[in-house]
């Protein structure tokens, strides 16, 4: 896990224009998910942070997980059966996942921004890219 000291402070400040406290268990989660290479589940989320203050509970990390996500700095997506998942905000990406496998993969945002475009143009719908992951069946599982 190597921790972007640069994208941590950017959170951290965010959260300072917000007239929010910085606590040491914030800062533990701020870390966790800057040095994540994948997105966590708030488990993960929990069990990293224990390893760097073992006193912080799955509830605080619950909140801290919220209030980052109230402040658009966090997103979670929800990939088929599976716990919603957590990352830092930042580029924008879609998530398909493998019925088989459960392997879920990040797509270009061109991908979703086309699907968007249809749903809107067709149904009037708009497609919140963050919140669902679209389901299939992926390359290696086809073959």
């Amino acid at each position: 896990m190597t921790i972007d000291a640069t994208r941590s402070d950017q959170v951290l400040d965010t959260l300072r224009r917000h007239a929010k406290r910085i606590t040491e268990p914030k800062r533990a989660v701020v870390e966790v998910l800057v040095g994540a290479d994948d997105h966590l589940t708030a488990d993960e989320v929990t069990q990293r942070v224990q390893l760097l203050r073992p006193d912080v509970s799955p509830s605080t990390v619950y909140r801290i997980l919220e209030e980052l996500e109230d402040l658009a700095l966090v997103v979670h997506s929800h990939a088929g059966h599976a716990a919603a998942v957590y990352h830092l905000a930042g580029q924008s990406h879609g998530h398909v996942t493998c019925v088989i496998c459960h392997v879920t993969f990040e797509v270009s945002s061109d991908v979703f921004d086309r699907l968007a475009r249809e749903l809107m143009s067709s149904d009037g719908f708009e497609l919140d890219r963050h919140h669902v992951a679209l389901s299939g069946i992926c390359q290696h599982c086809r073959s």
